[in-house]
């Protein structure tokens, strides 16, 4: 139709126009049984082969992790070789109905896995499968977080934008911690539709005849207006196009192909304008709006609050002569009893996700530092907040979408955004793995040298395992890092060491 990708074949009457649940069971969940899903599991994982993508061979070793996983919950037993990938497809495939019909938590975390690579393969089939996985997680947990949080993304992915809102909401009611920044997204969406609305209210006002075209099917509507566009007649082809647009909306079409469909569009009405585009300034601002608020949601305050933007040079001033401790995010923090010694310090730096108890972790946050990827404990009021991220469009996107105004006094500017790449020129030759908050903090402050003493307190780089918020709990410990190079390079510079604490100056 255009240049748009549609997700996956929608009936040309317009029923059912996404592909999504047809509203069976509760909030448009289909009912399915754990059986059918491991099932359509192991047989999408039949289908994949070894390529060139690489989402898709995650997606095969996270499907293969899942059926060791249900094998074993079926029938204990050794874990197969990699030559028995076969002999695990064909058994789940196989289960009898009823087997694994208990969605325990080993399994119910491999599921979601399966569900998350399949989501970022953002292909139709795969699409298909994170809903099955969804709607089985929900027939089963109705009041999983995770499983509406996979089902809101996997709905945005096919753009069926009121079932997103739906799910967002759900999984928004079900926690304290808004930790992924979902109600500022779906502020973004809302928005977006009423301006998305307001456009195409204003291009039916200003095409009556537009009205005669809404009834048939906008793909061939819009073909014989494109069509009629090239031959030179616009008159023509101006309430077909339009046309077809009313009739995606009313249809229910994904927002990604209206949005496409809408840039065509004023491509269109620009170059027949002979790249003027003043006329159609109303239009444009509509469809930039809806755009922008899809995409970071409404900016309600840009100055972020008052907030003071710190440099490099102020934060080292900021720090100058002060006694400073790094507070782990492991379990050996959470089974400690650290908390007063903590507070001692003149500077207490927590990271991404941190978990407060005043007897094992102390009770101050002077320093926030966290990865700009996710929104944990960003309402928490701290001294100084440093946002770390790898690209600039982005790391400025999510301190539009997630920074709470008054919740800091200092926020650290470009300057301070990728410490270890952008300050120590240190780049994937000579580091190849993403450095953690962790260590981009303890690398900035080693390299300012100004503070008489830099601990790390319960760094044992996650042999304990995690200790955070309980939102953060379920998300693995990421494996694009490399724990034993920045072991190492702490160990390196160690002045002394015990259990709980390690001293670099």
């Amino acid at each position: 139709m255009t240049k748009a990708r549609n997700r996956w074949p929608r009936p040309r009457d317009g029923e059912n126009p996404t592909g999504a649940p047809d509203g069976n069971g509760i909030n448009g969940i289909s009912p399915t049984g754990l059986d059918e899903c491991l099932r359509a599991c192991a047989v999408h994982s039949g289908k994949l082969v070894a390529g060139l993508d690489r989402r898709r061979n995650e997606l095969a070793e996270t499907l293969r992790q899942l059926l060791v996983t249900q094998a074993m919950a079926v029938e204990p037993a050794p874990a197969p070789a990699a030559s028995g990938a076969t002999a695990l497809i064909r058994r789940a495939a196989k289960a009898p109905a009823g087997a694994a019909d208990a969605l325990g938590g080993e399994l119910l975390d491999a599921l979601l896995a399966v569900g998350s690579k399949a989501l970022e393969c953002d292909y139709d089939d795969e699409l298909r499968l994170a809903l099955l996985i969804s709607d089985t997680v929900l027939t089963g947990r109705r009041n999983s977080r995770a499983g509406w949080r996979l089902r809101a993304r996997t709905l945005e992915a096919i753009g069926d934008e009121a079932a997103t809102v739906e799910a967002y909401e759900r999984y928004l009611a079900l926690t304290d911690d808004d930790g992924f920044g979902v109600a500022p997204r779906i502020a973004g969406m809302r928005e977006g539709g009423r301006r998305q609305h307001e456009l195409l209210r204003l291009l039916e006002r200003q095409c009556p005849g537009a009205a005669a075209y809404t009834a048939g099917h906008p793909t061939d509507i819009w073909a014989e207006g494109l069509a009629l566009h090239a031959r030179g007649s616009r008159e023509q082809a101006e309430p077909r196009l339009i046309g077809a647009l009313l009739a995606m909306e009313r249809g229910g079409s994904p927002v990604q192909d209206i949005q496409a469909a809408v840039s065509q569009y004023l491509e269109l009405r620009v170059a027949a304008n002979g790249g003027e585009a003043a006329e159609l300034r109303e239009l444009i601002t509509l469809y930039a709006e809806q755009r922008r608020n899809r995409m970071r949601g409404p900016v309600a305050d840009p100055t972020f609050g008052g907030v003071d933007w710190i440099t490099l040079g102020e934060f080292r001033n900021q720090i100058a002569g002060k006694s400073i401790c790094l507070i782990a995010n492991s379990q050996r923090v959470g089974r400690g009893t650290l908390g007063a010694e903590i507070d001692a310090y003149d500077l207490v730096v927590r990271f991404n996700s941190y978990k407060i108890d005043a007897v094992a972790t102390g009770s101050r946050t002077d320093i926030h530092a966290t990865i700009h990827k996710h929104g944990f404990n960003w309402d928490r009021p701290v001294m100084t907040r440093l946002v770390f991220g790898g690209v600039s469009g982005d790391w400025k996107h999510s301190l539009r979408n997630r920074l709470v105004p008054g919740a800091q006094k200092y926020l650290g500017d470009e300057s301070l955004r990728w410490p270890l790449r952008n300050i120590g020129r240190v780049g994937t030759e000579v580091w190849s793995s993403i450095p953690t908050s962790g260590f981009n903090m303890l690398w900035l402050l080693d390299f300012l040298d100004v503070s008489p003493t830099l601990d790390l307190i319960g760094f044992d780089f996650y042999e304990s395992g995690a200790y955070r918020l309980q939102e953060a709990m379920r998300m693995p410990i990421t494996s694009v890092h490399e724990y034993t190079s920045e072991k190492a390079w702490v160990m390196e510079r160690a002045q002394s060491v015990s259990d709980m604490r390690i001293s670099l100056r």
